[in-house]
């Protein structure tokens, strides 16, 4: 499915991944278009969790992929499926700041047109 959907104009497709090693988070995101890489954003902090890495990278993936005006459709692969649900949780957690940030940024992709879709 993911392939077939890949191919499509309207679909951007966003995988992402964060790994801690000597205190230094490194998180990872792709975002491809139509089959072509969009970005590739590769960053480096120092003291934070593995979570808030990878938050970071879905926050700054989202952000590309609703820059691009033909964007309809937003499909996120990440290995921390348990924390990405949380963005949609009103429920008071230690990540609250990531997630202000995210859902901010998908209010403005869910204005433009209500049938937008994401999935994780």
């Amino acid at each position: 499915m993911t392939l077939q959907l890949s191919s499509s104009p309207h679909t951007a497709i966003i995988a992402t991944d964060a790994s801690i090693k000597n205190d230094i988070a490194i998180s990872i995101s792709h975002v491809h278009i139509c089959d072509h890489p969009l970005t590739k954003t590769v960053h480096h902090t120092a003291f934070i969790t593995s979570i808030e890495a990878e938050l970071f990278a879905i926050k700054c993936s989202i952000n590309q992929a609703c820059s691009k005006e033909n964007v309809s459709k937003i499909i996120i692969i990440t290995d921390y499926i348990h924390m990405a649900k949380k963005i949609f949780d009103s429920k008071s957690h230690p990540y609250q700041l990531h997630m202000t940030a995210i859902l901010s940024e998908l209010r403005r992709f869910f204005a433009v047109n209500q049938e937008n879709s994401i999935k994780f």
